[in-house]
């Protein structure tokens, strides 16, 4: 029985309990996911170092997975069996489609990279293919998994495999599989971000600052640094297409 589908004995009597039962039952077991994630911060931690070693020799990170999305920069790129049209409808069969999984590494992944396969069960064929073509081809692999003894975990050169016990409803593996995931992946790309230089000390001073929301974010973030007011932050932004590292560096030149 694979991790990810077993039953929990705790969740036997689920269809009885009353909605208040329910909710303190799913809190609960997620209140183990952080201890999962934290037993495994060794592998985690060797996959950031590898991400920031990537990066310095202009590697880039990309993600494999049968269920995962995100926009994220040139740097750092996710793709998802069955293509974008997957982000809004199931595309069955596509997380066992292995030639769409190597075929995917080909074309997004290079030697020097690093490539991580997402998969909570460790069996979608479409990320165990990636991964197996990306090390072909010279990249890193990493493995996300909940399930250490996977297909995944062994293709990979670093496998994080998070032992996050069977879900309240068995074989939903978007509750606590799902969660402890999205920990690590905002482990992974955030902490590589930040020990590849890309912030100063808590901002984001790579930001693209293509909305109005941003846009006010980069004016605080100028204006924190360099102790301008709000308009000329704002100048300064303009001046140089709204880039806070150049609108910084100016000022730091000055």
């Amino acid at each position: 029985m694979r991790p990810t589908e077993a039953r929990n004995p705790r969740a036997s009597a689920l269809a009885s309990l009353g909605t208040r039962d329910i909710l303190e039952l799913m809190n609960d077991e997620d209140r183990g996911v952080p201890d999962a994630v934290r037993r495994a911060l060794p592998q985690i931690e060797e996959a950031v170092e590898a991400i920031v070693a990537a990066f310095a020799r202009s590697g880039r990170l990309r993600y494999f997975g049968a269920g995962t999305s995100g926009r994220l920069e040139e740097l750092v790129r996710a793709t998802i069996a069955g293509g974008d049209e997957a982000l809004r409808h199931a595309i069955e069969g596509a997380e066992d489609d292995p030639r769409a999984g190597e075929r995917a590494a080909r074309d997004h992944v290079r030697a020097g990279d690093v490539a991580v396969g997402i998969s909570a069960s460790g069996y979608a064929t479409y990320v165990i293919e990636a991964i197996k073509t990306a090390r072909e081809v010279g990249a890193t692999t990493v493995a996300l998994t909940c399930d250490a003894a996977s297909p995944l975990a062994r293709e990979s050169k670093i496998a994080i495999a998070l032992d996050v016990g069977p879900e309240v409803l068995a074989g939903s593996s978007r509750l606590k599989a799902g969660t402890a995931t999205k920990l690590v992946l905002n482990m992974l790309t955030t902490a590589a971000m930040i020990r590849s230089g890309r912030t100063r000390g808590d901002l984001m001073i790579d930001l693209r600052a293509t909305n109005a929301k941003l846009r006010d974010r980069a004016i605080r973030i100028v204006r924190d640094v360099t102790g301008l007011d709000e308009r000329d932050a704002r100048r300064s932004l303009e001046a140089n297409g709204w880039s806070v590292r150049a609108a910084l560096e100016t000022h730091r030149q000055r």
